[in-house]
């Protein structure tokens, strides 16, 4: 569904902290690049991403395969409600990060394009380049400049 002038476009109007969960849920554009391995420079706290996958990402659908359980399968992994992860972490295009900065969503966005499909027709999700992290131990042989 996308946006109209009559529809209210609630990531305008409240902060992350307030929005119900069906609404938090809807933020998420389904691009996959929160789940890409991130490393982070210790003098300068820079982060730049990987085209590896956490093992739990189905890469072509873009969806975690244990998202109700994905901290017990995964410790690492933040649960981006509960942890109030530091904007600098996830990609310049989450939506989290646009609406945490005060930005607006980009015109690929589901919640404005109204097609589940435009993030990956628009070529922002992890679809076509991201590969499964398993057995991989050289991060650093992976890193990608990410929009």
């Amino acid at each position: 569904m996308s946006s109209s002038p009559t529809q209210e476009r609630f990531w305008e109007k409240k902060p992350l902290a307030s929005l119900s969960e069906a609404e938090w849920e809807s933020l998420c554009d389904g691009c996959g690049r929160c789940c890409l391995n991130k490393l982070e420079d210790e003098d300068d706290g820079e982060v730049v991403f990987t085209r590896l996958a956490c093992h739990l990402l189905d890469i072509e659908q873009c969806r975690c395969r244990h998202y109700e359980g994905r901290e017990a399968h995964v410790p690492s992994c933040l649960d981006l409600r509960r942890h109030r992860v530091e904007p600098h972490w996830l990609p310049a295009t989450c939506a989290y990060r646009l609406v945490a900065e005060g930005q607006p969503l980009f015109d690929w966005h589901p919640l404005i394009s109204g097609n589940r499909e435009s993030v990956h027709e628009a070529g922002i999700s992890v679809r076509g380049f991201a590969i499964p992290e398993t057995g991989i131990e050289d991060l650093e042989a992976h890193i990608i400049d990410l929009l």
